[in-house]
């Protein structure tokens, strides 16, 4: 058992059309991570949730990747019929939505332990 000052969790979620390079870029740098499916949000598409174990002193560091590799864009989206989805959701004309980009959030670890 291994009790460290300053370790951090950070879970970033993330769309998945960022998560390859992302997990890619994480490795490159010696960062190791943990890639989970989920979903979620206004769309219902899928995202990549990643839980990274790092030292307090990394953390601008692992930031600095997950914003180089997450960028927000724009994308435009059909309407939905009302059949397909509940009332709630309904919209009837094309609407311009922001995708990408990382919720990000940081966690300070009480213990680690490394069976």
């Amino acid at each position: 058992m291994e009790k460290k000052r300053g370790t951090k969790m950070v879970l970033a979620i993330v769309n998945d059309h960022d998560a390859q390079s992302l997990l890619e870029a994480l490795n490159k740098k010696g960062f190791q991570a943990t890639r989970m499916a989920s979903t979620g949000g206004f769309l219902r598409e899928g995202n990549t949730t990643f839980l990274i174990g790092t030292e307090e002193d990394k953390i601008e560091d692992l930031l600095a990747i997950i914003k180089e590799k997450c960028q927000t864009r724009k994308k435009i989206i059909a309407p939905m019929s009302p059949v397909a989805n509940t009332l709630e959701n309904y919209y009837s004309f094309p609407m311009e939505v922001q995708v990408g980009g990382a919720t990000i959030f940081i966690v300070d670890v009480d213990q680690f332990i490394k069976i």
